[in-house]
């Protein structure tokens, strides 16, 4: 099949959508179809307001058309709500082609955060682009049932995967001088990560944040006892998680959190808010799907924290190896929409 998959975010930005269609995109080649990626580093690009790291192609309506054009897709995916997604909806409303949608981001909420302004003020740009998706893929229970609170009807499930290869409880472990226990963060250092909720704990231990964003100078002088690690990929990223006692994950606005269950697949219990994403992955009572503790959630980050460090690592380490890209991959193959006529705009 000839896929096309449009997509805002991509490398060399570090973050679960990336991996998330990088994973997927490498699994649909193995299985012999097409895909055609149309993402910014085609294009000339325009740093974000606000968050010079991630690279926007505005104004690209021509000359994304003309890509889907030679490309003549059977399918289309359109990953993300930025101006390649809106510029691919168009083409694909022109043209009477269906599409699907995913709904990766909550942008509602981060823009909320980010401007002040209530999160219903931009539920309806959100509403407008996916309505006529033929699905919309969220990748959690509660996601899908939040896109219904605000509208969209249409969500069908796609679930995340780990590598196996990479993420597992054997290997070695990243050497860390300091008392213990380890505590660690994973992710994207920005205001809508909640980062300063997990640095701001009063709990014992030594406290490791790997990743990057336009926050960390700030944090790192406001939080000197913490040890900024930058960003780490593949092994040295499953060094980290072996090496941790508890992955803290602090954010209130993930749609789900890659990082938990990589950290799981590596043996490492999981803390977290009880909202969606931590919610999803721990079950309300941080037993998962095989009912062993495996981390844990609650209003009390500091209290998750110290009841996630009596969770099983061997438990944790089975939890996060049901997680599979080939079974992501079905689901998104079966949502995805052929050619045909397209939903109403």
């Amino acid at each position: 099949m000839r896929i096309a998959i449009v997509s805002d975010a991509w490398a060399p930005q570090v973050n679960g959508v990336v991996r998330t269609l990088a994973a997927t995109v490498d699994e649909l080649r193995s299985r012999g179809h097409l895909v055609e990626m149309v993402t910014p580093d085609g294009f000339v690009t325009w740093a974000c307001p606000g968050y010079r790291e991630i690279r926007l192609a505005f104004g690209q309506s021509l000359a994304v058309g003309h890509r889907l054009d030679r490309l003549r897709p059977q399918a289309v995916h359109i990953a993300t709500e930025g101006p390649l997604g809106w510029a691919a909806r168009r083409w694909c409303l022109d043209r009477a082609q269906r599409f699907t949608t995913s709904f990766h981001t909550n942008f509602p909420d981060y823009l909320a955060l980010r401007t002040g302004l209530p999160a219903r003020c931009f539920w309806p740009a959100i509403r407008r682009f996916h309505r006529p998706a033929s699905a919309v893929l969220a990748a959690t229970a509660s996601v899908a049932d939040k896109l219904a609170r605000h509208g969209i009807l249409h969500s069908r499930p796609w679930s995340r995967g780990v590598d196996g290869a990479v993420f597992r409880p054997d290997g070695p472990r990243l050497a860390i001088d300091g008392e213990g226990p380890v505590l660690l963060h994973v992710g994207r250092i920005a205001v809508e990560k909640n980062l300063e909720a997990f640095l701001a704990l009063d709990v014992p231990g030594t406290k490791l944040v790997v990743g990057d964003g336009p926050a960390r100078a700030m944090l790192a002088q406001r939080y000197p006892q913490a040890r900024f690690l930058g960003t780490l990929h593949g092994a040295a990223l499953a060094a980290a998680y072996r090496a941790a006692d508890v992955l803290v994950f602090p954010s209130r606005t993930d749609t789900f959190g890659l990082v938990m269950i990589e950290a799981l697949a590596c043996g490492t219990p999981v803390a977290g808010y009880p909202v969606e994403g931590p919610a999803d992955v721990l079950g309300r009572a941080g037993t998962g799907m095989g009912g062993i503790r495996i981390g844990a959630v609650d209003v009390d980050l500091a209290r998750a924290v110290t009841a996630a460090r009596t969770a099983d690592r061997a438990a944790c380490a089975a939890e996060g190896a049901r997680y599979d890209w080939s079974a992501c991959t079905d689901q998104f193959l079966a949502h995805l929409a052929a050619e045909g006529p397209a939903l109403a705009s």
